[in-house]
């Protein structure tokens, strides 16, 4: 299998072959240290944007068998969630989060901060990479050479990884923010656009974890709209925001 050394987007199945064949691909190309990359948050309008990065031994039997069952974070339940994070940072060669706070996300536009944290993520491992791995699209910019896999946190097992680190991190965050704030059940909808939270913006206002290039958000505080009146995304951002919450299903940013 011949892999790019340019930034290019592939669509493939899940079942061509095993979870690791991108990175064993690379591997035999010369490739040794791969990681994979992912966020959790994207859609969200209260709490951080979090990215994950993972890497490791791809040959080692040892590696698959930990990480049996392992698929994109949204596929897993909660408690299994938090058992495969463990068993990742059991087996990784080097791995990170980076947490990207609301006001950033703001100050700069969903895509953009997407892609630094990226960089920030790629850049707190531990180890030199030699490839990257993303979850759709090829990021610019990257120190490395990188690939973009279509729904490659399903095929792609250290993208997989990559979003089980981010959403683990980023679930247990929105826990903490609950804490703080329970009006709003961050632990039940994780800062996504439900029915509840709705509810909560028009009754409680915002707080400063809180997304304001997120419409429900400017509705609630009396903002003008930065997009139609029914649009829930970042005016700096794609459009592709496919994350979904995980109770009160309504609507999603």
């Amino acid at each position: 299998m011949k892999i790019p050394q340019r930034a290019v987007r592939r669509r493939v199945t899940g079942d061509e072959c095993d979870l690791f064949r991108y990175e064993k691909a690379l591997n035999r190309s010369g490739f040794m240290t791969v990681a994979g990359i992912d966020e959790a948050g994207r859609g969200a309008c209260a709490g951080p944007l979090v990215v994950g990065a993972a890497v490791f031994d791809v040959s080692s039997k040892r590696t698959a068998r930990v990480l049996e069952g392992l698929t994109d974070s949204k596929l897993l339940t909660e408690q299994t969630r938090e058992e495969m994070y463990d068993k990742i940072i059991k087996v990784a060669i080097a791995w990170s989060t980076v947490s990207i706070p609301p006001a950033e996300v703001d100050s700069l536009g969903l895509h953009v901060a997407n892609i630094q944290g990226m960089r920030r993520a790629l850049a707190r491992l531990e180890i030199q990479i030699d490839y990257a791995l993303t979850d759709g699209f090829a990021v610019s910019g990257l120190p490395v050479p990188n690939l973009g896999i279509w729904k490659g946190d399903q095929v792609c097992g250290c993208v997989s990884a990559a979003s089980v680190l981010a959403k683990v991190t980023r679930d247990r965050m929105m826990r903490q923010l609950h804490e703080r704030w329970p009006e709003y059940g961050f632990a039940e909808h994780k800062g996504y656009v439900t029915a509840s939270h709705r509810a909560a913006l028009a009754e409680h206002g915002a707080t400063p974890e809180h997304r304001f290039c997120f419409e429900p958000v400017r509705r609630a505080m009396g903002l003008p709209s930065r997009r139609p009146v029914d649009s829930l995304e970042d005016p700096g951002s794609d459009s592709d925001l496919t994350e979904r919450p995980e109770s009160d299903q309504e609507v999603v940013a």
